[in-house]
Formats: C-alpha cells, sequence, structure tokens
C-alpha cells in the first residue's frame, strides 16, 4: 500500500487539507487571520484556508518524522529572517501554530503524544493519510503507467 513517502507532498498536502476541512475539531483560532506564520515573514498569509494547509502539512510532518516534538515542527516552517545589512539568519516558524496545530489535530485523534516525548501519527492518522496517498498514486498511475509498480 502506498504512503505519504511514494506521494510528492506538494500533491498530497492539499488533499489531506480537504480531509481536514470537514472535521469539526480542526478549525482556523480567532487570531488566525491577524498572525504572521514565523518572524521570518512580513505579512500575514493571504489564503483563507491556509490554517487547513498548515494542519495538512504537519500531519504530513508528524507521519514522517515523528515522534517529534512542536519546536521541531515548528523549524520545519521556519526560514530565513532579513536582518537588514547583516547576513540572513535561519529562524522557527510560529510555536503557537504548531502547538496549536498539534492539539487540534490530536483532539481529532489523528495525532498522539508519544510515551518518550513528542508527537505520533495514530492508526486513524495513519489511515487517512494512506488511503489519500493510494487514491492520488492511482490518479498519478493514469499519466504515468511505470507508477503501476507502487499499487
Amino acid at each position: 500500500m502506498p504512503t505519504a513517502y511514494d506521494v510528492p507532498a506538494e500533491k498530497l498536502v492539499p488533499r489531506l487539507a480537504e480531509e481536514l476541512r470537514k472535521l469539526d475539531t480542526v478549525k482556523p483560532p480567532e487570531w488566525a487571520m491577524f498572525v504572521k506564520t514565523g518572524r521570518h515573514r512580513e505579512k500575514s498569509p493571504i489564503d483563507d484556508g491556509w490554517w487547513f494547509v498548515r494542519s495538512a502539512a504537519v500531519l504530513r510532518r508528524v507521519y514522517i518524522d515523528g515522534p517529534i516534538g512542536t519546536t521541531r515542527i515548528a523549524a520545519a516552517f521556519g526560514g530565513k529572517a532579513d536582518r537588514g545589512s547583516k547576513p540572513n539568519k535561519a529562524v522557527r516558524g510560529s510555536r503557537a501554530i504548531a502547538r496549536t496545530t498539534v492539539q487540534q489535530l490530536e483532539k481529532s485523534q489523528l495525532v498522539q503524544r508519544d510515551k518518550d516525548g513528542g508527537r505520533v501519527v495514530t492508526g486513524k492518522g495513519r489511515k487517512l493519510v494512506d488511503e489519500l496517498s493510494t487514491e492520488l498514486l492511482k490518479e498519478m498511475a493514469v499519466q504515468n503507467p511505470e507508477l503501476t509498480k507502487y499499487l
């Protein structure tokens, strides 16, 4: 069965975002429309559904790198901060966004705390990601028949 490792992230994340949009437990907090996604950004996101895309990307990141904590998740969504005439420096993304998305994914029972620290994907979350990966790979196999060996 294909997994998140077999499908490109740029195709999997939007599909996961659509599935997360259907859940009642994953929704943007009140402050989400005003917040920047990190110190390295100048403005807040323009897209109205950015919260669901970020939640889907966090779910995929926990699937691939788990067990993983919120600080490492924030670092994965960081970037280079413009420091004027000084050289740019790598900085973390927003830990509040990382923490809130992980908490919402825990409420949805897609992610759970690991006994050694960090978060891991539950069986329900793994099933969701694997089913979407299989569906995407079947669609991609129509265009490229060589991909049928992964099905």
